[in-house]
């Protein structure tokens, strides 16, 4: 059953939310020297701060996505605003950096609350012949909030100082609650038969965060233990969940095809291309001598892309075969990060811009019908579970590309100071780093083609 009147203050709520994290994640990259001189802090202490954001999100997205399928979708969204904006209350009045890593950890309780429901709740409400309209402008909000972060988050942290950021969020997330009460009614659940695997849970948390941070460690001896533990720890969960009647998430979902192939898709799309942003910003600040300024202008042009061209796509994609989009789209990304894999030291900015553009262009033809095909293929009982595995894609996938990148790095350069005597060795590992991605995407061609012609919906 879907809801006509539900639809445009649900597309306005979760686009918000959408929108509002990104900008979070984005801005406070730009804030976070103003933070060490003020907090006293060292780079590992500030170093904790996006990292804790991400553990919590990527480790509780599953657990939540299926609290919400049981206990309904609007609840938990709303338990997830409240949090995220108590939180970044308490953020902004943080005395130590200690404070502030623990508000920044509650952020991304906050964050997975949202971000686990927010597809779920859009599936709800929208049949499959307006979805992908739908998606793709969520899919918007997110690229926006990544393109205003760093202008406007630097804009706020030059002028008010790093707290008005967090400040920033809380009229924002009084207004979310104030949408979620006044304009939705009504409440998505899946099966009251339903019940929550808490021995899944327990085991899955841990594992994950394992896995991911043990990969991001993976040249020293403890992260290489910890990452072993985490994939030990993640196949346990696997076979546990093979087993059970009531899953975290079920797996024999994934035996379909346009399941597990677009799910790899949307992995291996996050793997190419979330790496890009850092690497690029070294090259154009130290190589290039650009303005942080001017390097956040250059950037913004991917994801301005991805604003401007999904919605279209997610109305297109309503209407036709979905695949159309999704080959074409991960094949624009592979021909601009081949480009950007030729990079040097006198490259003209137009050309890295180039790159930019058809790696956002390329995103905005893939992650509207990707997601649409996904969501698609699962009965509304799972919608939270399939929108929480979405997610937990994405913050996989990013977590692996910084990883990819850190590894080459210290293969190249080490533990030291980019400067003029090592411009050579980064700008290999550059090369190197761009080329794998190319090759990752390239492979996501495939996997994109072999989803199938059509998405096969459970309405």
């Amino acid at each position: 059953m879907f809801y006509m009147n539900e639809r445009k203050p649900t597309l306005l709520l979760v686009s918000m939310g959408a929108f509002l994290i990104p900008f979070m994640g984005s801005s406070l990259s730009i804030a976070l020297p103003l933070i060490g001189r003020d907090l006293t802090a060292n780079v590992i202490l500030l170093g904790w701060l996006p990292t804790v954001f991400v553990l919590a999100n990527a480790a509780f997205l599953l657990p939540f996505g299926k609290l919400a399928d049981i206990y309904g979708r609007k609840k938990i969204y709303a338990y997830g605003v409240v949090i995220y904006t108590v939180a970044s209350l308490l953020a902004a009045l943080s005395p130590t950096v200690i404070f502030l890593i623990m508000g920044s950890f509650l952020q991304g309780l906050g964050c997975a609350l949202i971000f686990a429901t927010g597809v779920a709740l859009l599936t709800s409400v929208y049949p499959s012949n307006h979805r992908g309209q739908a998606l793709g402008i969520f899919i918007t909000a997110v690229y926006i909030g990544l393109f205003v972060g760093p202008l406007l988050g630097g804009f706020l942290a030059q002028n008010l100082g790093w707290r008005s950021i967090f400040l920033f969020n809380v009229p924002f997330g009084i207004f979310l609650l104030i949408i979620l009460f006044w304009k939705l009614k009504g409440e998505w659940k899946g099966s009251f038969e339903m019940k929550f695997d808490l021995y899944g849970a327990a085991l899955y948390i841990p594992s994950l965060v394992a896995l991911m941070y043990g990969f991001t460690t993976l040249g020293s001896y403890w992260g290489l233990i910890i990452f072993i533990t985490g994939v030990l720890g993640f196949i346990s969960f696997i076979l546990l969940e093979l087993r059970i009647s009531n899953p975290l998430i079920k797996i024999k979902e994934f035996k379909r095809r346009s399941v597990s192939f677009s799910a790899t898709a949307l992995l291996l799309v996050n793997i190419a291309t979330t790496a890009l942003w850092t690497l690029l910003s070294l090259y154009l600040q130290y190589l290039l001598a650009l303005t942080p300024q001017m390097t956040a202008i250059i950037l913004s042009s991917q994801p301005l892309m991805v604003a401007l061209f999904s919605p279209l796509v997610g109305r297109l994609s309503d209407q036709t075969d979905n695949r159309i989009f999704t080959v074409t789209g991960t094949a624009v990304i592979t021909l601009g990060l081949i480009i950007l894999s030729t990079l040097n030291q006198d490259t003209e900015i137009w050309f890295i811009i180039l790159g930019l553009v058809l790696i956002g262009t390329g995103i905005a033809l893939f992650s509207p019908p990707a997601t649409n095909i996904f969501m698609g293929t699962m009965k509304q009982e799972n919608y939270g579970m399939a929108s929480a595995t979405l997610s937990t894609m994405v913050y996989a996938g990013q977590t692996i590309s910084l990883g990819i990148l850190l590894f080459i790095l210290a293969e190249f350069l080490g533990n030291v100071q980019i400067n003029p005597t090592n411009y050579s060795l980064f700008l290999d590992s550059l090369k190197i780093s761009f080329s794998i991605f190319a090759v990752l995407s390239a492979f996501g061609i495939v996997i994109a083609y072999l989803v199938g012609p059509r998405k096969c919906d459970y309405e």
